[in-house]
């Protein structure tokens, strides 16, 4: 039912001054005030702020799936001219999958399990516009073939649970497509997927964007994706839009203080660790129901001025002579927003000490059986192949690469959790290969800990913050007394710079990245050396998430702590590490000082890892290299290289055929750089820099 009356000229998208507000028992929440925003035809809007800002609820709104609880108090939203709002539920169930689609962050999610990928596909034609099955299935594989899936008919007979996430992703956005929609809403459509994955379905959304004419609202904190995918960008802060214009415009000429503190907690290039620390933007964000008079962002801002900032209602301005560009500040043009950064002081860098970990030829294998209840020939997963590395004390070592690569997995063995199947693990002149951590002694068990991705699963929720800190320091024998130990429980709060009342409380009353410094503090109670950070800062906000990795700086200079920090975010790695260790399919491939590695010659897989990572400035220019295909199997490896089924150089490796037959030695470069390539030096010293940053 598609609205002829349309003017193509007109936007296809109008919010107008909306405001949306969920209803509980105690009180209303507002969670969306005077929240405007257009989209014009084929145009893509990104909608930027941290978890919280409002952005899934806008999307929600335009789907009109606010729940029982959610209602749009006020304004409009109008869809080729048409308002929303006051339509019936007959009329949105017409444009909803039809006109409008939506993608969620989590694939699966958006799957019925039950159910064979065509016949979901089919079924969409089939429902929204009465399509006979056969040119339905017709349709469905002509659009897997679209999303650059391989063997389309084997993707179509298959069930949800048998393709990768980057698959499942790529089908819910043929889903999506089916009807070829005018709008597609994408909410965080990347989050749960790996820089490679993420970089194949940001180019596949582009071309098929541009192929079907579509319009996008994409909703991410990835400002960097953003870059890359959007013409237009809107910030969102507390319910807010607080600015909106050009990407490249807002990217460059910021004029909001909130976009420009948002900016300055992201490790660009040639940000570090010691001589430019990230800025974290101060306090917290308010709760909806307690936000502050006038600014919302005033009690956090650096030009707040009392007595105006926090007077009245504060509406957007035009920015004059830029596209559509408008700022919610006051202050915006008294600012002096060239102004370098008020400089931070400076920390000196952690003394690199002796080797207090050391890995030689570890291997982890998993026996499997074969059949669907436990029968069937046993088949063995080669999680991690013959590992060595060694880590000093002070030092912080990187471990990257795509899921499944086997970097939990080490982790787990390191800590005790799994037992190695080979090779040797000296700790502290200890080998702890192959002793579990229930036979290690509370001496090795509290100097190696770890800190968990998900901070919001690692705390007892029935336990305060205190008690579940002074419960750890009673297992590591900490403290003479009870009184000792709260003594300590409150010293760990002032290192991890949470407040000492903090420790009345419980896990649910604390945010995303407050709760993961209490598990920061629990790692530390033991008087830990070595600490392995799983993802730790990857569930953060990026505000929050420049808070969390200056901590462990400090904590690091303070204590002279190992870091292991196990990442996908190769933007962080970049900024916080002393050296990299990258991994695929359970080998290291590629191990240096952070220089070195980010630096050509590159492993062919590292230099596609560096590829991907999207970077939120103009300015830096990134060649672009795809992988094809996905991580093979750890049960059934590819022979020779692991990584020759997605290599790009192998053509140029002498003889032909050797990578399909050999696995390539570890070999030693200028300065200790270590590849296990077989391209020739000729090659290796002719790549070219990934990444550049373009002349003024």
């Amino acid at each position: 039912m598609t609205d002829t009356t349309w003017d193509p000229s007109k936007p296809i998208l109008e919010i107008d001054n909306l405001s949306i507000s969920f209803f509980t028992r105690l009180r209303e929440i507002p969670a969306v005030m005077d929240f405007s925003c257009k989209v014009m035809a084929g145009e893509s809007m990104g909608l930027v702020g941290e978890s919280g800002c409002g952005k899934s609820t806008v999307a929600l709104a335009v789907m009109r799936d606010l729940g029982k609880n959610g209602r749009i108090v006020a304004g409009s939203i109008k869809f080729k001219g048409r308002d929303l709002t006051h339509m019936t539920d007959d009329e949105l169930r017409h444009i909803r999958g039809s006109e409008i689609a939506m993608i969620y962050q989590e694939p699966m999610a958006s799957l019925n399990p039950a159910m064979k990928i065509g016949a979901q596909l089919a079924e969409v034609p089939m429902i929204h516009r009465n399509m006979p099955r056969a040119e339905a299935w017709a349709l469905a594989r002509q659009i897997v073939a679209d999303v650059r899936l391989p063997d389309p008919d084997r993707i179509l007979n298959s069930y949800p649970h048998q393709l990768s996430g980057g698959q499942q992703q790529r089908i819910v956005i043929a889903m999506a497509l089916m009807s070829k929609p005018a709008l597609l809403i994408l909410d965080e459509p990347t989050t749960a997927l790996d820089v490679t994955v993420e970089a194949g379905i940001v180019d596949l959304v582009k071309d098929l964007g541009e192929k079907y004419g579509t319009s996008m609202l994409f909703i991410s904190h990835n400002l960097g994706l953003i870059l890359d995918v959007c013409d237009r960008l809107c910030v969102m802060y507390s319910g807010e839009a607080v600015e909106t214009g050009n990407v490249v415009q807002v990217f460059d000429k910021m004029r909001h203080p909130y976009t420009q503190a948002l900016f300055r907690s992201i490790p660009l290039p040639g940000a570090d660790k010691n001589a430019r620390p990230l800025v974290s933007i101060p306090g917290n964000f308010p709760l909806p129901h307690e936000r502050p008079p006038g600014c919302n962002f005033g009690p956090r801002c650096d030009y707040f001025q009392a007595g105006r900032c926090d007077a009245t209602e504060i509406a957007m301005s035009p920015v004059p002579g830029d596209d559509r560009h408008a700022s919610r500040c006051l202050k915006w043009t008294e600012i002096d927003w060239d102004a370098p950064m008020k400089a931070k002081v400076s920390k000196a860098k952690t003394p690199i000490g002796r080797v207090v970990l050391k890995m030689d030829d570890l291997q982890k294998y998993y026996s499997i059986s074969g059949g669907a209840f436990g029968g069937g020939t046993k088949k063995v997963v080669k999680a991690n192949e013959s590992l060595s590395f060694e880590a000093r004390e002070g030092e912080t070592l990187a471990i990257v690469g795509e899921s499944g690569c086997g970097k939990s997995t080490f982790a787990k063995v390191l800590m005790g959790l799994e037992t190695a199947t080979s090779g040797s693990i000296m700790l502290f002149d200890e080998n702890v290969q192959s002793t579990p951590i229930q036979k290690r002694n509370t001496d090795t068990v509290s100097s190696v800990q770890m800190v968990f991705q998900n901070p919001f699963d690692t705390l007892n929720p029935s336990m305060s913050v205190g008690r579940q800190i002074i419960r750890a320091l009673e297992i590591f024998k900490q403290g003479t007394s009870d009184q000792d130990r709260a003594d300590r429980m409150l010293k760990l709060l002032d290192l991890v710079k949470l407040p000492r009342a903090f420790a009345e409380r419980m896990p649910r009353q604390l945010s995303g990245g407050q709760k993961q410094r209490v598990g920061i503090a629990r790692a530390f109670a033991g008087g830990a050396k070595v600490v392995v950070a799983d993802e730790p800062v990857s569930a953060l906000d990026v505000s929050v998430q420049a808070a969390v990795t200056d901590l462990l700086m400090d904590i690091q200079r303070e204590n002279k702590t190992t870091l292991l920090f196990i990442s996908h975010d190769l933007s962080i790695v970049r900024y916080l590490s002393d050296r990299v260790l990258v991994m695929y399919l359970g080998h290291v491939v590629e191990t240096g000082t952070t220089d070195q590695v980010f630096q050509p010659p590159y492993h062919p897989y590292t230099e596609a890892l560096l590829s991907a990572v999207p970077i939120a400035d103009t300015k830096v220019v990134r060649k672009r290299i795809v992988l094809e295909g996905d991580i093979p199997s750890a049960v059934n490896p590819p022979p020779g290289c692991p990584f020759q089924t997605r290599c790009r150089w192998k053509s140029q490796v002498a003889p032909a055929g050797l990578c399909d037959r050999e696995m390539p030695p570890m070999r030693t470069l200028a300065g200790g750089h270590q590849i296990k390539c077989h391209l020739p030096e000729a090659v290796l010293t002719q790549m070219e820099p990934v990444i550049k940053v373009a002349a003024e």
